[in-house]
């Protein structure tokens, strides 16, 4: 460790000493001032890592400022350009990275000597103010008991950070500078200061935290209103989902056609998408007013930046940051001017209605505050609250001021409205002036017999859009624009349809659903101790199985192996929709995990149960004795108590080793009961009747008509991933539902020119309901 200060003051004492005759209180007088160069020294060794923590903070903006890029090219490229929230969003993980970024203004322990070190605080405020405008609309993406903490986090980050810049304020830290001293030492020269002055530091710092706590205030009246907006949307939801419903309502035989779910699907993504939470909380006031704030930060921002241009040229960074200091300083300048743009758009949210004189009175009707920015305080005001007193007095007492208190939240809530509504009239304002312009030069340009472009108005589509307010409606280019983008997930949908699977039930058509019926014979599963668990129900485990048998036969070209398995991976995807939506049960999770890790054996690591599928001891075997080896194999599998015998040590079956027994027993029960079935239909004779060929074929069909049985439950899927009572999950779970219908757009058309079973759609999901319309039509 070196003391440099310490020395060369050493030094310069030793040569007074030896070059003249000074007196010893003078020497000794000298030598007191070791100490404090000593901790100057040190002071200066052990800051040598904030230069790291420096570029900590660098790397915690650039998360942030990325993850607001990514929002801002996911809004331009689903065209909302209101820019919801789906990368940078209020949560524990960005708080905490928020936190991290905002360590120079909460930092009391270092001292900012320069007068860029003092901007860079200064910078840090205003990318924490346009930060928090930006995960605004976030806040209607959480639940109740989610948003109060995620409120009550940041409202802890922004108390901690504006507490700590008022004491710099007061201690002088935010406007500390180095010249007054340089001045004292040199009173002849005119030593000035070239950067920003102390009263402009102290005042920036003031108006940053004055709009810091703004904004906080904004956050909490927002949230406020956005449980109350819930539940106005979620009912008026429920009455659109109940017409289209009404529309959709089969009977217990009819077929669902795809002209009917696209409609479906169109009705469900025009509610979703009105009636978005996000949507809704970017039109509130509040949100034009953060915007409006951003801008002011900006214009500060770009003001503070101007004075200090020098000093970033000379390179002027004279605190224990270092050239770190001057990194942070520009991207978080960057993360300023990115993080406005989707504030600033959001206050032109408005242009999603119809610009009606009814709205835009309404708009200018600043002092009249919805119910719904103050219902929920009404409702506590008037709810009971029971508490752990016994005194009648404490209990009359308690209620006094839990009243008093809310009529004062109430009061202040509407206060904050009214401000924000002023706010937000600033980018209405010039809105309007924008449009009107635009109006008086269509008029001059535009030929007298040439017409404007008219939107035809979706009539059909009206009574599914949803609004917090009924005075406004979506404008027609608004209401295009949702079905061009519905249509568009449709399309894309059927640019990725499984193609594999398609070609496999156009070439091996069903007959009938006749390699179902088998399964109804299936009455030879070893009884096991492990499994308690009717299987028969569940669609993915024969598939499974079945695919199992047909790859392991080791005469067939490996070409058409190859095709088998992709299309059966490719319709897994789906049968695996389909349990998952209409088989979904405890039991059902079970049985559906074990074939998820039957198949991955399968098909990636070629093994059943860890048993090879291509065994050189097979090689030469008949088709009859390759079924009789996998039952052999599965006996034994549920026979055997430890399940130890034949496995290879690496198999890939994980988790405790119960739930592991359990999936290999109900995997082994399934192959026992397939193969005892298939070797009790040929009986004897299936070494001599059945070539290997020939048991393929058979196999790839029963596979077919098991995979289009359950794939006929593909419309009630895409209904059922339409409606959800979860209003945050709405959006995602249509979007969902319309890729799905365009993916299997032709496998629901091929099946139902095939023919369907005239069957009760309740019973479509079982196999066993299947098995027995089958037997018995």
């Amino acid at each position: 460790m070196s003391y440099n200060l310490t020395n060369e003051y050493l030094q310069l004492v030793d040569e007074l000493v030896d070059d003249y005759n000074i007196p010893k209180h003078i020497i000794y007088s000298l030598l007191a001032y070791v100490k404090p160069l000593y901790r100057s020294d040190l002071e200066n060794k052990y800051s040598t890592p904030m230069v790291w923590i420096g570029m900590c903070i660098v790397f915690a903006s650039l998360v942030c400022i990325l993850a607001m890029v990514a929002d801002l090219l996911h809004g331009i490229r689903s065209r909302k350009l209101w820019f919801p929230c789906k990368y940078f969003r209020m949560n524990a993980a960005f708080l905490s990275i928020m936190f991290v970024a905002m360590k120079l203004p909460v930092d009391l322990s270092g001292v900012i000597p320069g007068d860029m070190d003092e901007a860079g605080k200064l910078g840090s405020m205003a990318f924490m103010c346009t930060m928090m405008a930006n995960i605004l609309p976030s806040l209607a993406t959480m639940g109740s008991n989610e948003l109060l903490s995620n409120i009550t986090a940041l409202c802890v980050l922004v108390f901690t950070l504006v507490l700590n810049v008022c004491i710099q304020i007061q201690s002088g830290v935010v406007s500390y500078n180095e010249d007054s001293v340089m001045q004292m030492i040199s009173p002849k020269y005119d030593v000035q200061s070239l950067g920003i002055s102390k009263h402009r530091n102290t005042l920036l710092a003031t108006i940053y935290m004055t709009l810091l706590v703004v904004l906080l205030i904004i956050h909490v009246c927002s949230s406020l209103a956005i449980l109350k907006s819930k539940k106005i949307i979620e009912l008026k939801y429920r009455q659109g989902h109940n017409i289209a419903s009404k529309d959709i309502q089969q009977s217990p035989e009819e077929v669902l056609t795809v002209e009917k779910l696209q409609k479906h699907v169109r009705n469900h993504w025009i509610m979703a998408e009105s009636c978005s939470p996000q949507f809704i909380t970017a039109c509130f006031r509040t949100t034009s007013a953060s915007g409006v704030i951003c801008i002011l930060v900006i214009l500060l921002h770009t003001l503070t930046m101007s004075w200090i241009i020098k000093d970033i040229f000379r390179k002027d960074y004279n605190s224990d940051y270092s050239w770190s200091m001057l990194v942070i300083l520009i991207v978080q300048s960057i993360g300023v001017v990115i993080g406005t743009v989707a504030p600033l758009s959001r206050c032109f949210a408005i242009l999603n209605f119809k610009m009606s004189l009814q709205m835009i009175s309404k708009h200018f009707k600043v002092f009249e505050v919805e119910s719904y920015w103050t219902q929920k305080l009404y409702d506590w005001k008037h709810a009971s609250i029971r508490l752990p007193l016994r005194s009648d007095k404490l209990k009359g007492v308690t209620q006094i001021l839990k009243r008093l208190t809310l009529s004062f939240c109430i009061e202040l809530q509407e206060g904050v409205v009214v401000v924000c509504k002023i706010i937000a009239l600033i980018p209405f304002s010039f809105m309007l002036c924008v449009l009107y312009c635009l109006k008086l030069v269509k008029v001059v340009f535009c030929s007298a017999g040439q017409k404007t472009d008219n939107l035809e108005p979706s009539k059909d589509l009206r009574p599914y859009v949803l609004q917090l307010e009924d005075e406004i409606e979506l404008a027609e280019r608004t209401m295009e624009g949702l079905t061009k983008s519905v249509n568009q997930l449709i399309q894309k949908g059927e640019e990725n349809q499984p193609n594999n699977l398609i070609k496999l039930i156009l070439e091996k058509p069903t007959c009938g659903f006749q390699g179902v019926k088998m399964f109804d014979n299936m009455d030879h599963q070893v009884p096991s101790s492990l499994l308690k668990i009717e299987y028969q129900d569940c669609w993915s485990i024969p598939v499974v199985t079945l695919t199992t048998i047909a790859s392991s036969l080791p005469k067939i070209e490996k070409m058409e192996v190859d095709s088998l398995l992709k299309s059966v991976r490719e319709g897994l995807v789906y049968v695996t929709h389909v349990e998952e939506n209409l088989n979904a049960t405890d039991d059902y999770a079970t049985l559906q995990e074990a074939a998820r890790t039957l198949w991955q054996e399968v098909d990636v690591y070629h093994k059943w149960l860890g048993y090879k599928l291509q065994d050189p001891a097979l090689q030469e075997n008949r088709a009859g004795q390759i079924v009789e080896w996998f039952r052999d194999k599965a006996k034994r599998i549920i026979h055997t108590k430890d399940d130890t015998e034949g496995r290879n040590e690496n198999s890939i079956h994980g988790g405790t080793c119960k739930d592991e027994c359990i999936s290999r027993s109900i995997c082994a029960n399934s192959m026992y009961g397939i193969t005892t079935t298939i070797l009790r239909t040929y009986q004897t004779d299936i070494d001599d009747m059945v070539s290997q060929k020939k048991l393929f074929d058979n196999l790839s069909s029963m596979i077919t008509d098991v995979m289009a049985a359950c794939l006929t439950n593909l419309p009630q899927v895409i209904t059922m991933k339409c409606h959800t009572g979860v209003i945050e999950k709405r959006e995602g779970n249509v979007k969902h539902a319309a890729q799905l219908l365009g993916e299997t757009t032709q496998i629901i058309k091929t099946l139902q020119d095939q023919g369907i079973p005239r069957m009760n759609s309740s019973d479509l999901p079982f196999m066993r309901k299947w098995c027995a319309y089958l037997v018995e039509p």
